[in-house]
């Protein structure tokens, strides 16, 4: 762990304090947290939902981790305000073996591999003017449409890997669109990032087939339409959009580098990733692009709670786009109580990835001499791409965790091998008493392969985990959670596994 990062953290903190004097004098609170978590389970990897949506953390049978942070949020009333954030992680996890192949002795051979014993989970800064932010560094971002705590993950950010070190702009909140007397709103944002996880790909992949790429760049954008929420009817909807650029990849085939390739990464191509069109390099769009169409409706009850129903549908080119991709997608409904009680939330999900618009890909420009004369999109294969890597951020998918993500397959193929799959979730919440409250998830996922390959069996898992949260009242500011979750199945392996975790945070002004 580099000692230089936290040096320019606090660097930012005082060129933020001598730009906003003011705020410096008044002061608000600066918040932190130190937390120490032991996990472990009877499976090779951390349970499904133990390791889901938690900003990459925990993948590993066996997990003890120590966590501080320090931050102070953007105050949004402010004309002017400014954030920070510092997240350290260290501890030991357990190790799984990946395979390799050997090409000059024709071999497999097996290589243990772990997560780092350190590593700066957040460092970032940000500044707000009016309505506008901008940020710069690594920080972790969940869904912006879907209930965090309970949602089986958004299919394009959500929060599920470690956070990518970006610079991102846009409205720090839903602004109203003028001439429409507040019944219409606008938020959006767009950024760019780099991928640090090179060594990652380097040292878990077999290096006997597919391709690894390096020195990638991360693009992503959004823009949401939503109705007067004050209303007792709203809806919120638009798109996301991400590109993966840049970088140069390495094709194996059978052991042998086959061949090489540099995607170019200059001030065009920048262009390009908010504004793609086509021009006739890397399969006619530059650059690896998906995202989702989402929206959210959304019923308030006369007491204060709320009623949802959702949907986001992925894309991985025009035929995704233009929805030729038939019922795949996120289907949901949800309920918000007015105020904390016995079921504060809940959520139940319907997930499909089948159709993928249809099994058939076909381009006449890509086959020189061909007398076909046909264009057949399809075979979307979400998350994969011929020419970048995987759709993963140490392993672990950026979107949905509910497709397997490369981190789960040992045999060192770094791709989404089971992204045709159905599945679904439930997820609830709510308090059994004002200190003590509970979360409880499960659900079912089964898959036959990816958009290209099927595989010889189908891959499924059952998952259920309870979750308890206690906060004593007379220690304020102490945490004590406790997680038991069951798996049975092969997607990625049966287990047992449990986590506790003890957390004191609190605030204090400068």
């Amino acid at each position: 762990m580099n000692i230089r990062y936290p040096i320019y953290a606090l660097s930012l903190v005082s060129a933020l304090s001598a730009l906003f004097p003011e705020q410096a004098k008044a002061g608000y609170p600066l918040d932190y947290e130190v937390s120490l978590t032991a996990g472990g389970g009877s499976g090779e990897f951390s349970p499904y939902y133990m390791s889901s949506l938690r900003g990459g953390r925990f993948s590993q049978q066996y997990n003890i981790q120590a966590e501080a942070s320090v931050s102070r949020n953007m105050e949004t009333k402010r004309r002017f305000s400014y954030g920070f954030g510092l997240d350290l992680i260290a501890g030991y996890s357990s190790a799984v073996d990946y395979g390799r192949y050997n090409a000059s002795s024709s071999s497999w051979s097996s290589h243990a591999e772990r997560p780092s014993a350190a590593w700066i989970q957040q460092l970032y800064g940000e500044v707000k003017w009016r309505s506008l932010f901008l940020s710069a560094g690594a920080k972790e971002r969940g869904s912006a449409l879907l209930d965090n705590n309970l949602t089986s993950g958004d299919l394009t950010e959500s929060g599920n890997a470690r956070p990518i070190p970006q610079i991102r702009a846009g409205f720090i909140d839903f602004q109203d669109i003028p001439f429409t007397n507040g019944w219409v709103q606008i938020q959006g944002e767009a950024g760019y990032g780099i991928f640090l996880d090179d060594r990652w790909w380097e040292n878990h992949y077999n290096y006997y087939n597919y391709h690894i790429t390096k020195d990638a760049y991360y693009n992503y954008k959004r823009l949401y339409f939503r109705s007067r929420p004050s209303e007792r009817f709203s809806v919120t909807i638009g798109m996301q959009a991400v590109a993966k650029f840049g970088g140069k990849a390495y094709y194996y085939d059978k052991g042998v580098l086959s061949k090489t390739e540099t995607f170019k990464s200059d001030f065009t191509t920048f262009m390009k990733m908010l504004f793609p069109y086509e021009d006739g390099k890397e399969s006619f769009y530059t650059g690896n692009h998906l995202g989702s169409w989402d929206m959210r409706a959304v019923y308030r009850l006369n007491d204060g709670s709320h009623l949802s129903a959702y949907f986001s549908f992925p894309w991985e080119d025009g035929s995704g786009i233009g929805k030729l991709n038939g019922w795949d997608g996120l289907w949901g409904l949800g309920y918000r109580a007015s105020e904390p009680g016995l079921l504060s939330g809940a959520v139940i999900e319907y997930l499909d990835f089948t159709n993928q618009s249809g099994p058939l890909h076909f381009n006449p420009s890509d086959f020189e001499g061909t007398t076909i004369p046909d264009h057949v999109s399809g075979s979307d294969d979400y998350y994969n791409n011929i020419g970048h890597n995987s759709y993963a951020y140490y392993g672990m998918s950026i979107g949905t965790p509910a497709l397997m993500a490369p981190i789960y397959n040992t045999n060192g193929y770094l791709a989404y091998k089971a992204n045709a799959m159905r599945g679904f979730h439930v997820g609830l919440e709510g308090y059994i008493t004002p200190s003590l409250g509970y979360r409880l998830k499960g659900g079912y996922r089964k898959a036959w392969g990816s958009g290209y390959v099927l595989l010889p069996q189908p891959l499924h898992l059952t998952a259920v985990m309870v979750e308890a949260d206690w906060r004593p009242s007379a220690i304020k500011g102490l945490t004590v959670n406790g997680r038991i979750e069951l798996d049975r199945g092969n997607m990625p392996c049966n287990s047992l596994g449990a986590m506790v975790t003890v957390r004191y945070s609190g605030n204090f002004n400068f």
